[in-house]
């Protein structure tokens, strides 16, 4: 990466009906943050992969994030045509997600402030989750400009299957409800999220897109097993069961821990290797993952459990090509991209049956479905799989079939579709007639 001014078509007082430059909003954190810590996850990944992919179909694009690091330039560019503009709004420091509303109002400012200061004017808002889509509210006094708006998450849908102390605000409730209405677009990314703003909030649904996240299946490809084993140190004949995600309630550790109990507790070899959470300068686990350590020592599960620490996401189709079988045991996902992932690289995945996950795992086919927080039912089905080599390699190729349709140049070009729909001034019949969910809300 290097910093990059910037060199957009598009100028105040240049008119179009088609757009030339969208700003991409990402209030709480950068696209280029290290995946599987604090806050960095699918979203940043989702965010990164559709501003690259538009821009290779024409469409610059120039993303929005709060600055926590008083030393980041200005403008780094992520990819040809996409440059990351990081926004002063508040200490130039992390700050809790919670704590982040209130400076949303100066985030606003300046982001408007840089628009007149570099001379640029965008033809599209595109906001990712609720605070970023309060922000894209908030530009409203100062552009006349469409925005669309994808959650990602919302808070209904994590407080349904999380515990009391683990609950999204009444705020971010709050919000929520009235950007459905404020926004001038939806984006979906599974039919039951759709489903839920349509009959829940009363959505307008010719204003509602449902669309996935997608994959880059040039990345996330079948490698050599035994190369990929040979690169982490992992014996050819051990019995690998892999995570891959932030150390969070919402991922389903308890689950996962559950069922590798189970796994010990019927002769099973296996280990389960996670890649996620943050090690201190004398190399132990801190914060969460610290935590999950903790419960697996008192489970008596810690021979059980591998700890690698969050990884470049380059970096991960090495892990899934080594894995046996990749777990998935969230209790709530908009798409399940990890699984996704996996699936490219043709290994079956074991998932709970959760939000998008539902749509992007077929049962018995690509891999197996587990209820929700059911560790034994989890453990017993990944079991299975490491059991049966036939079945695993059945539901590996099908899984690799399964997940081309997720790739990014499809999911771009149905987002393309939208803001062209926008910059031409419509506000309903916005979605692509062959988008990939399409029908099934």
């Amino acid at each position: 990466m290097t910093s990059s001014t910037y060199t957009g078509p598009a100028v105040f007082g240049y008119e179009t009906d088609k757009p030339r430059r969208v700003a991409s909003i990402s209030v709480h954190t950068s696209p280029l943050a290290t995946l599987g810590g604090k806050d960095a996850g699918g979203m940043n990944v989702y965010v990164r992969e559709l501003t690259c992919h538009m821009a290779e179909l024409g469409l610059p694009v120039d993303v929005f994030t709060r600055r926590t690091d008083p030393d980041t330039p200005e403008i780094l560019e992520i990819c040809d045509g996409v440059n990351l503009i990081s926004i002063t709004a508040g200490p130039p420091e992390p700050v809790d997600k919670n704590q982040l509303f209130e400076l949303l109002p100066e985030f606003a400012e300046q982001m408007a402030l840089y628009s007149l200061r570099t001379g640029v004017r965008y033809d599209v808002v595109h906001a990712h989750y609720w605070l970023s889509g309060w922000a894209a509210h908030l530009l409203k006094r100062y552009w006349n400009t469409p925005f669309s708006l994808m959650f990602h998450t919302t808070a209904h849908m994590k407080n349904v299957v999380s515990p009391e102390t683990e609950h999204e605000t009444q705020l971010r409730s709050l919000i929520e409800s009235k950007l459905v209405h404020l926004a001038d677009s939806l984006i979906a990314a599974n039919p039951d999220e759709a489903a839920d703003l349509i009959w829940r909030e009363h959505c307008d649904s010719a204003k509602l897109c449902t669309i996935p996240p997608g994959v880059d299946t040039d990345l996330f490809r079948p490698l050599d097993r035994e190369a990929c084993r040979r690169e982490l140190g992992i014996a050819s004949s051990e019995q690998m069961v892999l995570f891959v995600g932030r150390i969070d309630p919402i991922k389903g550790l308890d689950t996962l821990l559950d069922a590798a109990n189970y796994l010990k507790a019927h002769g099973s070899p296996a280990r389960v290797h996670i890649v996620g959470g943050d090690f201190g300068v004398d190399g132990a686990p801190v914060g969460p993952l610290a935590g999950l350590a903790a419960v697996a020592e008192e489970r008596g599960i810690t021979d059980s459990l591998v700890l690698w620490g969050s990884q470049p996401q380059n970096r991960l189709p090495v892990f899934y090509s080594a894995a046996d079988v990749v777990s998935v045991p969230s209790r709530y996902e908009s798409f399940g991209l990890v699984a996704v992932e996996a699936m490219a690289c043709g290994t079956p995945v074991v998932a709970s049956r959760a939000g998008g996950l539902i749509f992007t795992v077929e049962d018995g086919y690509t891999g197996f479905l587990t209820p929700i927080g059911d560790g034994t039912a989890h453990g017993r089905r990944i079991f299975e799989l490491l059991e049966n080599e036939e079945l695993r390699r059945s539901f590996g190729r099908a899984a690799h079939v399964a997940a081309s349709r997720f790739s990014w140049p499809a999911v771009a070009n149905s987002i393309l579709h939208v803001y062209e729909r926008l910059a031409e001034g419509h506000r309903a019949n916005l979605c692509c007639e062959d988008e990939i969910f399409a029908g099934a809300v």
